[in-house]
């Protein structure tokens, strides 16, 4: 049977199941949308957490390392005491001959841009053998994990220069620090 609109034609009927089954569509399609953008944020969280996670790790181990250096009897500090180009600033180092050590520093002034602060270990009279290099931030604090010396002996004087950016293989720059063992 047909129905007659506004207008006086008529319109056929239509099944009441079409508009069912249209809507259902309709909120299919809709529940697929929804699904990939929610499916495509939780991949994004989820790895964004698996960073955050393998940051924490590492940090940890760090952290683990650091505390196993202080807790050893062998660990040895070193005062580090100003030189001329900044009589006030000082350094402590936690020096281990096998573990290596960490370099923590205060009052040096902040490094121009292509410039850096390195590290130099020095045996007996040998040349100084670069540590690495650091920055330090705007109050002048710094550090640096160092990993064991290969050199013919022990390691007795601590040194640390302004150096180019990238470090140098022998001391360039003015000494900021020294101390020995």
């Amino acid at each position: 049977m047909a129905r007659v609109g506004v207008d006086g034609r008529s319109r056929p009927r239509r099944s009441m199941w079409t508009l069912v089954l249209s809507g259902a569509l309709v909120a299919s399609i809709a529940a697929i949308a929804v699904g990939l953008v929610v499916s495509v944020n939780y991949d994004r969280r989820l790895t964004q957490l698996a960073h955050e996670a393998a940051a924490l790790k590492q940090e940890a181990e760090r952290q683990q390392s650091l505390v196993a250096l202080l807790r050893d009897p062998a660990t040895r500090v070193v005062a580090l005491s100003g030189l001329e180009p900044a009589p006030g600033a000082k350094a402590r180092m936690l020096w281990h001959a096998t573990a290596g050590g960490l370099l923590v520093a205060q009052g040096l002034p902040p490094a121009p841009d292509d410039k850096a602060y390195e590290l130099w270990a020095t045996v007996g009279a040998g040349a100084p053998v670069p540590a690495g290099v650091f920055i330090v931030d705007a109050k002048g604090v710094g550090s640096l994990r160092v990993a064991p010396i290969q050199a013919a002996g022990a390691v007795d004087t601590f040194a640390v220069t302004l150096e180019p950016a990238a470090g140098v293989p022998v001391p360039t720059g003015s000494m900021y620090l020294a101390g020995k063992l």
